[in-house]
């Protein structure tokens, strides 16, 4: 056996010269389980460098007695025209638990696209999902996710910031988990939102809650209907619902990309309009898909705002 042993990383590094070594360390890796992500609702960024007219801000959650924390992207015209109000999007980062850095470089985007004029200065929030990234999940302490953002930060922000504070001048967006979050979110208060676009949403795990009383996996259970495809079926239903423009945008080669057509027909056959930016090639992230048609996404929520 000794031998074995000696001959180990001769052989490893021989098969690293066959395979690409990346493989062997994959695996190793693999093996190595990572601990679960502590979760807090204020998560100061350190010295991690914030993007340019980023932000990290708090503010005391009435509901829970505790710091809530989010980003905020100002364009430079916030500083510049004192008077001026600004428009607002929401963007719900992706993954579980939640924290308010996640996602936060995607303002460098923003950023890059109001000082070349391509949108009008438009304020971005990136705020904290909770403990289950945008949902209300009573099962878990401090875990009302939907409704700190909904009730409690949407009206800290209008409240702090000089946004135009109202349905005409407010937008949500999101992607993966904040995808799913923005779809849930945009159906059950569509009057709180100019105009909605989902992204790379995990819809098939939606799927499943919906039609396993709630249960997405034997750890985690959702109230009954509190999920895309039956919040989509209410929103459909509901007496004069509000006029809502939604863009669903997705790459090719993302895992949710075959389930985010399946939704589209869905939508389409309760007869709710929306548009589709499929972005060909890109992966399952937000910063890619931004890298290529950022701009067609932005642009999106910026000619709603247009409207006078």
């Amino acid at each position: 056996g000794m031998r074995l042993i000696h001959f180990a990383p001769i052989l490893l590094s021989f098969l690293c010269g066959l395979a690409p070594c990346g493989l062997a360390q994959e695996q190793a890796k693999k093996k190595k389980k990572k601990p679960p992500v502590a979760f807090s609702w204020e998560n100061q960024p350190g010295k991690k460098a914030l993007p340019a007219g980023v932000r990290h801000a708090s503010f005391k959650s009435p509901s829970m007695g505790i710091d809530v924390g989010y980003c905020i992207y100002l364009p430079p015209q916030y500083e510049s025209e004192k008077e001026r109000r600004f428009p607002v999007v929401y963007h719900l980062h992706g993954g579980r638990p939640g924290s308010e850095l996640k996602s936060v470089n995607l303002a460098g985007f923003v950023h890059r696209a109001v000082v070349a004029g391509q949108i009008k200065p438009t304020i971005y929030v990136f705020p904290n999902g909770g403990p289950m990234s945008w949902y209300n999940y009573p099962q878990k302490e401090n875990g009302l996710g939907e409704d700190v953002f909904v009730k409690e930060l949407i009206p800290h922000v209008d409240r702090t910031y000089r946004t135009i504070g109202d349905r005409a001048g407010r937008a949500i967006q999101g992607f993966s988990q904040g995808g799913r979050g923005t779809t849930r979110i945009m159906f059950k208060h569509p009057e709180l939102f100019a105009s909605a676009a989902p992204g790379g949403s995990g819809y098939e795990p939606e799927k499943r809650i919906q039609e396993n009383g709630g249960a997405e996996s034997e750890w985690v259970r959702f109230a009954p209907g509190y999920n895309t495809w039956d919040l989509a079926k209410a929103f459909a239903e509901r007496e004069g619902r509000p006029e809502m423009p939604v863009l669903l945008w997705v790459g090719t080669k993302g895992f949710n990309y075959e389930y985010n057509l399946k939704f589209s027909d869905y939508l389409r056959s309760l007869g709710i309009r929306h548009q589709k930016l499929v972005v060909e090639g890109a992966p399952h992230s937000a910063k890619i898909i931004f890298e290529k048609k950022g701009g067609e996404l932005m642009r999106f929520h910026d000619r709603v705002f247009s409207r006078e």
